[in-house]
């Protein structure tokens, strides 16, 4: 069979090997087991891999290697016009000799493809939307549009699309999903986490506006001031950077809180276990799988009330919903850290949903979309 995965997710090449996004790259192994060839459409960038990215495993990849665009500006929207034609023939090609196609969205390649696969009514097709599937969420209008001709069973057939959540009113093609990071032979006993000394929190994420590191940090300022002894590690870079440092020094916060870079899945694994709660203020999530993995490892999740994430928490059962209000959402924290029977209820709560969703689940249900 030869599997085709149309992607916006810049690829590596180093030493005849392909590179991308660790998480990413990991999934798309597990689907790579039950095909004998993988082609990859996607763009190549030009710089070096890092410790967050990770090579496909599969013996036999080829690699289309496609130009990527934005249409940010008019400036960009003028160029996206000579370049998607050409992009376009590629993906057209591409879908022709495949025996299964791969959509990975959204994204404005994914977008492409979302377009072209109508021409391809017979061939089996799978569509990984891994951003916020919610209806009633704003989101850009290429964004919408993908999700529409998605839903849409006259211009998608023979597709299966995977969502994250469950949404009323969903066409008959939309699958709730998950993602799963680790192993059942990783699951170990939880070390019991008490709250009379330092509380530990971490966050795992790129420091851009719209995962809000900055709330993060403003939270356990906040708590601090309040007298209690916390500290806040962070994982990842991005553009933020310079500003969170700022943040941290102008507040005299060095003591509490580090940025620590991106780092190795060992390495982040050990900061989970570490710590007792995980957080992200993200404004937009899919799936938050630093969420599900700090769940796991016996963190207690404080997010914000986006996409699936109210369901990943059980409404508040298995961790703490943020409302963006940071007195309020303090308040919320204080009354955790005050009861330590709450915060080992829902730390086993969050624990026992997060260990069901495992590899060893995630390879199945992937078997039976590639091998019906």
């Amino acid at each position: 069979m030869k599997f085709v995965i149309i992607t916006h997710v810049p690829h590596i090449k180093e030493e005849n090997k392909y590179y991308a996004y660790a998480p990413y790259v990991r999934e798309m192994n597990v689907w790579g087991n039950y095909v004998e060839e993988v082609l990859i459409v996607a763009p190549i960038a030009s710089k070096d891999k890092t410790a967050i990215d990770c090579a496909y495993n599969h013996p036999h990849i080829k690699f289309n290697a496609i130009t990527n665009f934005d249409i940010l500006n008019f400036k960009s929207i003028f160029n996206a016009f000579f370049k998607i034609p050409g992009i376009c023939w590629h993906i057209f090609i591409a879908m022709k000799n495949a025996d299964h196609i791969h959509l990975r969205c959204p994204g404005n390649i994914g977008l492409l493809g979302c377009i072209v696969q109508i021409l391809f009514s017979n061939t089996p097709k799978t569509a990984k939307y891994a951003g916020n599937w919610d209806p009633k969420s704003k989101q850009p209008w290429t964004y919408r549009l993908q999700k529409w001709i998605l839903s849409n069973s006259f211009l998608t057939r023979n597709m299966q699309v995977l969502v994250y959540g469950e949404w009323e009113g969903s066409s008959r093609n939309i699958k709730p999903f998950f993602t799963a990071t680790y192993s059942d032979y990783e699951k170990m006993a939880l070390t019991p986490k008490a709250l009379a000394g330092r509380i530990d929190f971490v966050f795992v994420g790129t420091l851009v506006k719209g995962k809000q590191p900055l709330y993060a940090i403003q939270l356990i300022e906040r708590l601090h001031k309040k007298g209690y002894l916390v500290r806040l590690r962070m994982y990842g870079e991005g553009v933020q950077r310079k500003i969170l440092e700022d943040y941290i020094i102008a507040h005299k916060l060095e003591s509490i809180i580090t940025l620590e870079g991106n780092q190795s899945k060992t390495t982040v694994q050990q900061a989970y276990q570490d710590s007792h709660f995980v957080v992200l203020p993200s404004d937009s999530e899919g799936w938050p799988k630093v969420i599900a993995e700090g769940m796991f490892w016996g963190c207690v999740p404080i997010a914000t009330s986006v996409s699936c994430v109210p369901f990943m928490l059980d409404y508040g059962s298995r961790g703490v919903l943020l409302g963006m209000n940071l007195e309020h959402d303090s308040l919320l924290i204080e009354a955790v850290l005050q009861n330590q029977t709450d915060f080992d209820s829902k730390l086993n709560k969050a624990a026992d949903w997060s260990r069901s969703y495992t590899l060893e689940v995630f390879h199945t249900e992937i078997k039976k979309l590639i091998l019906p």
